[in-house]
């Protein structure tokens, strides 16, 4: 899809303050691609959940605007929000009534669902979310993460071009969430542009293709995921049981940030043009990998193993924000 190519969901200066003063989203430029599977990203209580009621016309905003599907949000809701599915902080179902019963009332309010094809569309998306075996059951008795498959399966009703999902793999086992990123990669595969929310760095690193960072209601960056990984250097990782010796030698050449675990000593390396340790002379000459791993050899230390891995979203945020978060949920 070209650059140029009109996104599926566009916010320029979003903004929401609610009463008290608490700004809860600021000044927030966002555009995402159609066709990607875009991650916003941002620890609990970073705003992505407000930006998605927003962005859905659930709550106003108190500045700036929001467009879906090339259409403003809210003023052409009607329009737009036919060919968008949502799951948006856990399902509301009702408890008494089965899971294929919550689907049905769920279709029946929407005005342009054919109730000649109800039945047919409720099993393919019971089945699709892994849920056809418990279709008859109430909900009451689902567990959280099979509330989230029912509240997805809801959102798969209809025929979309957009789906919106808050923290998907909430409530889900291993198993589940591993079965949710298939699916979530198979949506894509059809050309459904899929907006997930989340907190889990390593999930959004699996199963998307771009995504935006968010903290303490403001938007840090934004591009594709490969790209965001990328700009950030990995970490040093030198195996070996003379870890004391080989964290002295990468020190003294160096290597800042070091820790020992066990036969493990890992650091951020010199930069990539080659920079010795702060007591290095002006005229000292560049330290690259190589040294450094010739050093150690110099020095006596037994290297295993020696290099550097690639830099992952969660380096990316501690090099953005200072500080990190739940990586694991």
């Amino acid at each position: 899809m070209p650059p140029t190519a009109e996104p599926a969901v566009e916010a320029r200066g979003l903004s929401k303050r609610y009463r008290g003063g608490q700004l809860a989203v600021d000044g927030l430029d966002l555009r995402v691609p159609r066709g990607s599977v875009f991650g916003f990203l941002g620890p609990n209580g970073s705003g992505k959940t407000t930006t998605i009621r927003m962005l859905l016309g659930l709550i106003a905003p108190t500045a700036g605007t929001a467009a879906l599907l090339g259409r403003p949000m809210p003023r052409d809701a009607r329009r737009v929000l036919p060919a968008v599915g949502a799951l948006i902080e856990g399902p509301a179902l009702y408890g008494f009534l089965t899971g294929r019963d919550n689907l049905a009332r769920f279709d029946a309010a929407d005005p342009t669902a054919d109730p000649a094809t109800r039945r047919a569309r409720i099993d393919a998306a019971l089945g699709r979310v892994g849920l056809g075996a418990a279709a008859d059951k109430r909900a009451k008795a689902y567990s959280l993460g099979m509330k989230q498959r029912l509240g997805l399966a809801a959102a798969l009703l209809q025929p979309r071009e957009l789906l919106v999902l808050d923290e998907p793999t909430n409530g889900l086992d291993p198993q589940g969430m591993r079965e949710m990123r298939a699916l979530v990669r198979e949506l894509a595969g059809e050309g459904i542009t899929v907006f997930l929310s989340s907190h889990l760095l390593d999930e959004v690193e699996q199963v998307c293709t771009h995504t935006a960072v968010m903290a303490r209601g403001r938007l840090l960056t934004q591009g594709p995921v490969a790209q965001l990984a990328a700009g950030v250097r990995g970490r040093l990782t030198v195996t070996t049981p003379d870890a004391a010796d080989a964290a002295r030698v990468l020190r003294e050449h160096g290597v800042t940030g070091l820790s020992v675990a066990g036969d493990q000593v890992t650091g951020d390396p010199p930069d990539a043009a080659g920079t010795g340790g702060a007591d290095a002379g002006a005229g000292a000459r560049p330290v690259d990998l190589a040294d450094l791993n010739a050093a150690l050899v110099g020095a006596g230390v037994r290297v295993r193993a020696f290099g550097v891995e690639r830099g992952t979203l969660e380096d990316a945020f501690v090099a953005l924000t200072g500080e990190g978060f739940d990586v694991a949920g």
